[in-house]
């Protein structure tokens, strides 16, 4: 930053004459106006924004932007108290501003897209001691609809949503919702519908550090990710599923149906989220794709991309988690009322034996170790230690318990409100919000 400044010089001597004040001020304006071209003071403060580059520390950081080394102890010393500084992430954003001595007059690094780090001292204070704080990334939370239908072009879930222009987050969002009630590996068929209130957070471009209160805050275009899916209508092969979402009383939010039961099943429809085909049912007698004879098949083989993650069907606990045979890495988990589940051929396991899963948490990731000729998972069930086909059995799982008669009125009330907001074309509705899960006003 290169200042001009123009120099009002005052006569030296005050005996000269008039005439000769005159000329001397003309010579010395002239010679002030000379020197002004040539006089370039430093800037007041340097700012920089950039991201975090591999393997780099907060100390890094600040090191190599030429902060004064007190400075870079303080604000490490300082961080440390409120956030691991451990964490730090390549390529997360970061802005400093450093004064003419290396001193810090305000740093700002992203945590994550819902926090960023601030350490700052009192911009008229350069003695001050630095403080550190982690602050809420202000947002704007729009409620939007969005529809999608599957047929011959967008034969899945992922690509119907991708042709409405959303991202595979919303997809597993609402895989989630209705995997009680749909197996979206088998049971999507062309001419399905999909319609979902949902909540979309926004926030500003990223605007010059010092600017205001916030730098890395906002709320303006900018896509910042999802909040809740509010309310969702499928229509799968002839049949509407309709889910809400509601906080019973001393609760915690869940789905429900018109009626007011629980989405929560039992049972998953599947251990996978979507979109992988079932290659070989359950069967008393099925020719083995490597051994080549005749043998039973006690599950139901899913062709899925390797690495593609495997999720515990219900809650249990893990009976055994490891390499099995001819089946390969497999997750054993113990169920209640009976059940238990295995996951053959995982390329990777995320649980150890004796640990407790809740229903669709990940247990594992699809792989062909073991007797496998490709990427699949073999899901099997049991019923009271007998083999059980897993595709009827999880279907005649019963629906889970029903909101209390006493809370049926608020949840009719949110219900309607939420469906009728479904049915218009769009929804116009903002508000700034400083927390995820805030509601919307």
């Amino acid at each position: 930053m290169r200042i001009r400044l123009s120099l009002l010089l005052v006569p030296a001597l005050a005996a000269l004459s008039a005439c000769e004040m005159r000329h001397a001020a003309v010579d010395n304006a002239s010679a002030a106006h000379s020197r002004a071209e040539d006089i370039a003071l430093a800037a007041d403060f340097t700012f920089v924004s950039a991201r975090v580059v591999a393997g780099a520390t907060l100390a890094t950081m600040l090191r190599a932007q030429h902060v004064a080394v007190t400075d870079i102890e303080a604000a490490v010393q300082r961080a440390a108290a409120v956030f691991d500084v451990r964490k730090v992430r390549r390529d997360q954003p970061y802005r400093l501003e450093t004064r003419p001595d290396g001193t810090i007059r305000r740093f700002e690094y992203e945590i994550d897209g819902d926090r960023f780090l601030r350490i700052t001292r009192p911009p008229d204070d350069a003695a001050a001691e630095l403080v550190a704080t982690v602050l809420p990334i202000e947002k704007t939370r729009r409620v939007d609809v969005v529809r999608g239908r599957i047929d011959r072009e967008t034969s899945s879930l992922v690509a119907a949503m991708d042709a409405a222009g959303e991202t595979i987050d919303l997809t597993l969002a609402l895989a989630d919702v209705f995997s009680g009630d749909i197996d979206f590996n088998t049971d999507l068929q062309p001419g399905d519908t999909f319609q979902l209130l949902v909540e979309k957070q926004y926030r500003q471009a990223d605007t010059q550090a010092g600017a205001g209160d916030n730098a890395l805050e906002g709320a303006s275009d900018r896509f910042a990710g999802y909040g809740s899916i509010l309310a969702a209508e499928f229509d799968n092969a002839g049949h509407r599923f309709r889910a809400v979402r509601f906080t019973p009383e001393g609760g915690e939010p869940a789905y429900f149906d018109e009626r007011g039961t629980s989405m929560r099943r039992f049972f998953l429809k599947s251990p996978l989220k979507f979109n992988p085909v079932v290659t070989s049912a359950f069967s008393r007698s099925r020719l083995h794709p490597v051994l080549n004879e005749y043998r039973a098949h006690l599950g139901v083989d899913y062709r899925a991309p390797a690495g593609s993650p495997v999720v515990a069907v219900a809650n249990g606990t893990v009976v055994a988690a490891g390499a099995s045979g001819g089946s390969g890495r497999m997750v054993h988990l113990r169920h209640a009322n009976g059940y238990e589940t295995m996951y053959l051929h995982l390329s990777s396991i995320a649980v150890r034996s004796g640990a407790h899963v809740g229903q669709g948490d990940l247990i594992g990731r699809v792989g062909a170790t073991g007797l496998a000729t490709g990427p699949h998972l073999d899901y099997r069930l049991k019923k009271n230690g007998a083999f059980v086909n897993p595709v009827s059995a999880h279907r005649a799982m019963p629906p889970a318990e029903p909101i209390p008669e006493a809370q049926m009125v608020a949840f009719s009330a949110a219900r309607d409100r939420m469906l009728a907001q479904l049915a218009t074309p769009a929804v116009a509705n903002a508000t700034r919000v400083s927390k995820e899960n805030a509601p919307v006003k």
